[in-house]
């Protein structure tokens, strides 16, 4: 029941850290088309460590290396403002810093992974709004067990940048505690307080990849029309060799993301199942275009369509679907946003059942005290009816190896269907 959950975790403080330097501090940076496209979503990591890692340390020597890693993070720790409701918003930077949370959980770490326990109490539920001046962009929540374990939360707008970004940002507090240096902040001096924009074409139909929502204001969140759930399961590493077999690819996230595609459309029936999908991967940046921007959101945002029923598909085809006929909407998202002055709401995740593939990042670079976490893995806030599914890689192998964790956020109902689906196919053991 709710107030179970409540009673879960408790003894909650709140205080904030910021940098030690103060840089740039009245500067203001303006969220690019891609940033506002994602203004109502939220990225939601929890990193599970051993009771080592922060054994015998305080709070203030977990605070005390976070002045110096937030130096780099200027832009994360300011806070929205709009002079006037028909203007874009911007952040003006080092503005309050990041809100720092300390919570206690009433059982072991063992008893929390046992009843599968609600990762949503383990990193801050605030959203951006409806006081966008005094509402942090960045949570930090260090939940501590019972066995003396510690979840360490991270709740993150995802206008400031993508999951990719978010994973970055967390490896380099780790590298910080280490006493390793991370850089200097982006330059933002240089940078032009107005977006550029390309000379958006005159075509007024909106991306597949988006969807349009009611105005929100300055309350930045989306509210689907049913109750979402995230569920999250691991598939072995020989059920995955079994698949890549069966499919003849080597690819795992395609492979994954075709039987789960399948698998949802034999729960929605043929009436409403997703011939179009949504698909979320990491820019490996060859062009510099990551490292130049101050936000982050420079992931590559793609759909794949198939023009037959999925229900009567071969998740082979599917699979050639993902591989071979993705096409990148990125320009087209940025027009769309840039068509509204910055100003329509948008969703991404849900707008078509959405995949997000975290093979090419580094999750368990994360290290405090030198130790790695147990277990580490992400989701998404304000995700629309149409669902999300997040694949993860495993700690041990990181890049192909390994088995894969899935973090689905669905519909209630079909959340729970998804894992019977997924045991039919053979996936789950």
């Amino acid at each position: 029941s709710e107030m179970e959950k409540e009673q879960l975790v408790y003894d909650v403080k709140l205080s904030s850290v910021g940098p030690g330097k103060v840089s740039g501090f009245n500067t203001s940076v303006s969220p690019e088309n891609a940033d506002l496209a994602m203004k109502l979503h939220y990225v939601k990591g929890v990193y599970y460590f051993g009771r080592e890692a922060f054994e015998g340390v305080t709070v203030q020597d977990i605070k005390d290396p976070t002045f110096v890693w937030l130096n780099k993070y200027p832009v994360h720790c300011g806070r929205f403002r709009r002079d006037h409701p028909s203007e874009r918003p911007y952040i003006k930077c080092n503005d309050c810093g990041v809100r720092f949370v300390e919570a206690t959980c009433g059982k072991t770490l063992q008893e929390w992974f046992e009843m599968e326990g609600d990762e949503r109490l383990l990193s801050s539920g605030q959203i951006l709004g409806p006081e966008l001046k005094f509402s942090p962009l960045v949570y930090i929540q260090l939940t501590k067990f019972k066995c003396g374990s510690v979840a360490v939360g991270l709740s993150w707008a995802h206008v400031l940048g993508d999951l990719f970004s978010a994973v970055d940002f967390m490896n380099d507090w780790g590298r910080t505690v280490a006493g390793l240096q991370i850089g200097q902040p982006v330059d933002f001096i240089n940078q032009s307080a107005k977006p550029k924009l390309s000379n958006a074409s005159t075509s007024f139909k909106d991306p597949l990849s988006i969807k349009r929502v009611d105005p929100v204001g300055d309350n930045w969140i989306h509210s689907p029309n049913c109750r979402m759930r995230v569920v999250s399961f691991r598939i072995p590493p020989a059920q995955l060799s079994l698949l890549r077999a069966k499919l003849q690819v080597k690819a795992t996230f395609e492979s994954v993301a075709a039987v789960i595609w399948k698998c949802i459309a034999r729960i929605r029936g043929r009436e409403k199942e997703q011939r179009v999908v949504t698909v979320c991967k990491k820019n490996d940046d060859r062009d510099g275009d990551r490292r130049k921007r101050i936000l982050n959101n420079t992931q590559i945002v793609s759909v794949a369509r198939a023009d037959f029923p999925v229900i009567d598909a071969e998740c082979g085809e599917l699979v050639s679907l993902l591989m071979e006929d993705l096409v990148d909407e990125r320009v087209k998202i940025g027009e769309a946003v840039e068509r509204s002055y910055g100003l329509a709401d948008f969703v991404v995740y849900g707008a078509n059942l959405s995949f997000v593939n975290l093979e090419d990042t580094n999750l368990y670079g994360f290290e405090y005290n030198g130790q790695k976490s147990i277990r580490a893995s992400y989701h998404i806030d304000g995700v629309s009816e149409n669902g999300a599914i997040v694949v993860h890689p495993e700690s041990s192998s990181g890049g192909g190896g390994g088995g894969r964790t899935v973090v689905a956020i669905l519909p209630e109902n079909e959340a729970i269907e998804l894992k019977l689906e997924m045991k039919k196919e053979g996936l789950l053991i």
